[in-house]
């Protein structure tokens, strides 16, 4: 429905009653426009603004006048109070913004939640780095440390090798030494030999003298006459066993190869019937071993001269007549540490130390003088509280260097228990030529030369310590496993050979 602007004026003129009709239109007329926009864009704040309200006896309408078609009905309710519509309206807003709020105020908490626990979480991770940097910074020391510990440890070990290295060079020096002190001692033996045979001439020859006068007056007397009865007495300071005690008390170092020099040369102006007499009870040799010694009638202990059986060499050994039933060849012995064991392999071979102290008889020599006949083995052991056992093996003998002095031993009976059978046939081992089946030098390890498997049951070359029980980095002391262990270094041990002629190899 469409108003046109005479029926609104017309409207208004019957509802008002106010003015004439000419001052109505003409007033319609000239603000027609102001009119149209008033009640286009009327606002309620307007009508809450006026300042009186209408006559209680009059009615008033207000018609909005849209400019274009209108497709629905329009109601308003001009009774109900301006204010009450507002105030409905911002209600509704407030709680439109209430919820919005509440709304947001959740997700504010549960972000302020999330910032929480993400916070936490952050500073964890904070000082998981910070540790991390800590223990990166750890680790850099500690391998800054070993690898210093390595450096230190090798030049130690370099060190200790250019020490080895000098040792064995001046232990070559002593040995070369030695054998020129032997060959010395040999010239003066020969020369006091010379000596005391122009000694015992001149003191033949002044008897003679003294008896030239009486010979005419007792002719019957000669025929008796023995050799002269001063001979004995001007020998005697010059037979073995004299000179073998004073030559002990210059040196007892073992002989490795006295080539028949040992021996003072026979006196070639002595005369046959004279030098007999004086050798009668007095050790000649050499001997085939110590079980010979005691079946030429030497009963006592002590040091003999023995030269094996097909054998070019001489040897000064020590034969132990005590043990029953007596005829021992001592080969080796420990008992107060006096010697060090730890040699290289030509030491080995040839022998050191003191015949009647601590020494090693040498590989080549035992070689020559187990393979002259059928040897068995006796190891005799003490410990620090005195307690003595034995172990002895019906068979012992060793092969030749070329096997590398090859272990070969028999049956075992004895007290002692049995820590040399693991050894049997193994070869000879030193610092300096390794021949044990083990992956290092059982040799380095067990500070010693022996028959070493992998490594040891037994170890009677290496260190001898004092007192018994040893802390050591490794098991290198003088030890019989069977017997206290091989933690535990023996005070005395001895190895002697005799032979065996029942048993066969």
């Amino acid at each position: 429905m469409r108003f046109t602007a005479a029926a609104v004026l017309t409207v208004l003129v019957l509802a008002s009653g106010r003015g004439s009709w000419a001052e109505n239109a003409q007033e319609f007329q000239s603000s027609e426009e102001g009119w149209e926009r008033e009640f286009l864009y009327a606002r309620r704040g307007k009508r809450a603004a006026d300042p009186a309200p209408p006559a209680p006896d009059k009615c008033s309408y207000t018609f909005i006048v849209p400019q274009q078609k209108v497709t629905g009905a329009i109601c308003v309710n001009s009774k109900e109070p301006d204010a009450v519509l507002e105030n409905r309206v911002n209600k509704q807003e407030l709680e439109l913004l209430n919820g919005e709020l509440l709304k947001q105020k959740r997700q504010i908490e549960t972000l302020q939640q999330l910032v929480e626990v993400d916070g936490g979480i952050v500073n964890e991770v904070k000082l998981l780095r910070k540790e991390s940097r800590n223990m990166n910074s750890r680790v850099t020391q500690l391998y800054m440390q070993l690898l210093h510990e390595i450096i230190r440890k090798r030049d130690n070990a370099l060190e200790l090798s250019q020490l080895e290295n000098r040792i064995l060079n001046h232990t070559s020096d002593m040995l070369q030494l030695t054998n020129r002190y032997k060959d010395l001692e040999h010239k003066y033996q020969h020369l006091a030999a010379l000596a005391s045979n122009q000694s015992i001439l001149i003191a033949q020859l002044e008897e003679h003298c003294r008896r030239g006068p009486v010979l005419p007056v007792l002719p019957a007397r000669p025929p008796p006459q023995p050799p002269p009865p001063p001979f004995p007495p001007i020998s005697k300071p010059y037979q073995p066993p004299t000179y073998t005690r004073i030559t002990n008390q210059i040196t007892n170092e073992i002989q490795s190869d006295q080539n028949l020099k040992v021996l003072p040369p026979t006196l070639p102006t002595m005369p046959s019937g004279t030098h007999s007499p004086s050798t009668t009870n007095k050790p000649s040799g050499p001997f085939k071993d110590c079980l010979h010694v005691l079946e030429e009638g030497h009963g006592n202990s002590g040091m003999y001269l023995v030269k094996p059986e097909n054998a070019n060499r001489l040897m000064q050994v020590w034969c132990d007549q005590r043990h029953d039933p007596g005829g021992w060849t001592v080969i080796q012995r420990r008992q107060d540490g006096s010697v060090n064991f730890f040699r290289n392999w030509e030491t080995y071979k040839q022998g050191f130390g003191n015949i009647d102290g601590e020494y090693w008889l040498g590989l080549e020599n035992i070689y020559w003088l187990t393979n002259q006949g059928n040897y068995k083995l006796l190891v005799t052991l003490e410990d620090w509280s005195g307690r003595k056992v034995f172990a002895e093996y019906a068979s012992f003998r060793i092969e030749s260097e070329a096997e590398f002095y090859k272990l070969r031993v028999g049956r075992y009976h004895g007290n002692a228990g049995d820590s040399l059978t693991w050894h049997n046939g193994k070869q000879f081992t030193t610092l300096d030529r390794d021949h044990d089946v083990y992956t290092g030098n059982c040799a380095h390890y067990q500070k010693g030369g022996w028959w070493y498997n992998a490594c040891a049951h037994s170890n009677l070359n290496g260190v001898w310590y004092r007192g018994g029980h040893y802390r050591s980095r490794y098991q290198d002391g003088v030890y019989w496993a069977e017997f206290r262990g091989g933690a535990y270094s023996l005070k005395k041990v001895v190895m002697m050979i005799r032979p065996n002629p029942n048993t066969f190899h």
